[in-house]
């Protein structure tokens, strides 16, 4: 296929044949009306063959897109940049230290980016991306899907004045996560934007949203000899004017744990979101709240999203849309918790 032609593939054609290529072309037909571009059905670039940069191109395909899937590997800058010139949107799910190039040539192009969080993990990086990307920030998203997850939405929506006091953790054995696949050969085992603090920073942003002008004042984190540099395990100290409270991540408990508590004067919020039990309680008593998920839903809400910016279209409404321009607070703080790292102490347990 030359370069500009685009072209229905069947559907799972991707899956059963890998994505080795540089460039794997699919479009699919949806019942719903097609994502609009330019000149016709939208035309997204999905840089980065990886498992995210995958559900992506998959997504766009159920959301009636015309997505081109784009190995970083076999590509490389110049071949990924090369594309952008026959495409309406660009997705990056690229490692974190090589996007910048990648937002400022999209971003000089007039085209919107959805980037996959963390933006940056360096603060001046950040500040970087922010400037390059300002010509088209209010059209482009960062990845942080859990803003459109009912219970998160249900959090954002409640009288949270009385909170004094919060705790958010998160956690799992890194070596389960998915078969066939090595800690030691993924991004997350590199001391420059790996480790557990950006991996599962979808809690730092959370914090954000339920609690405006949050500081990092310390970040403890737990090391593991044969990978210097990269946090296993890490705990945020956070606060404001109005309260105080804790992020913590691992990569280590057996069993899947993520747990939003908030505790104030006049009612307790207790979110399992590994159980999906959310629960609040008050001087009457607790009430359950009914707030089921399909965990795919918030990746096709978020790029549904994404597709109607990109296309001058309304977007859902939702109040947390992480739009880029509005996310810089975020973006800022996971970045400065990164450069707070202070390592206590390190683990045993073998991560291969």
């Amino acid at each position: 296929m030359t370069p500009g032609c685009w072209r229905s593939a069947r559907p799972g054609t991707a899956r059963r044949n890998g994505h080795s290529s540089a460039r794997l072309w699919q479009a699919a037909t949806f019942r719903a009306r097609p994502a609009q571009g330019k000149g016709g059905i939208m035309r997204v670039l999905v840089i980065g063959s990886g498992s995210i940069g995958r559900r992506h191109h998959d997504n766009l395909q159920t959301l009636g897109a015309a997505s081109r899937l784009v190995s970083w590997r076999a590509a490389g800058l110049d071949g990924a940049v090369a594309e952008m010139d026959q495409t309406d949107a660009v997705v990056i799910a690229t490692a974190t230290d090589i996007r910048l190039p990648l937002i400022e040539a999209a971003a000089a192009r007039g085209l919107p980016i959805y980037v996959e969080k963390p933006l940056a993990f360096r603060p001046a990086e950040v500040e970087a991306i922010a400037a390059v990307a300002a010509p088209v920030a209010d059209r482009s998203m960062l990845g942080l899907m859990l803003r459109y997850h009912p219970a998160v939405r249900a959090l954002a929506a409640a009288d949270l004045s009385d909170v004094f006091q919060f705790a958010l953790t998160i956690g799992h054995d890194v070596t389960q996560w998915r078969e066939n696949w090595r800690f030691s050969e993924s991004y997350a085992a590199r001391a420059d934007g790996g480790g557990v603090l950006l991996d599962l920073c979808h809690e730092l942003d959370l914090a954000v949203c339920l609690f405006p002008g949050l500081q990092v004042t310390r970040v403890e984190s737990i090391g593991q000899p044969d990978f210097p540099g990269v946090d296993f395990a890490s705990r945020i100290s956070l606060q404001n004017q109005g309260c105080v409270g804790d992020v913590s991540m691992d990569y280590l408990t057996p069993r899947l744990h993520r747990r939003t508590i908030l505790r104030g004067h006049e009612r307790m919020h207790d979110f399992d979101f590994a159980t999906q039990t959310y629960q609040v309680v008050e001087s009457e008593g607790p009430r359950q709240l009914d707030l089921p998920l399909e965990r795919n839903a918030m990746f096709l809400d978020a790029m549904r999203d994404f597709l109607a910016l990109a296309g001058g279209l309304p977007t859902s409404g939702n109040p947390l849309i992480p739009r880029l321009d509005l996310c810089l607070p975020s973006a800022r703080l996971v970045a400065s918790a990164w450069a707070a790292r202070e390592f206590v102490g390190v683990i045993t347990k073998e991560i291969p």
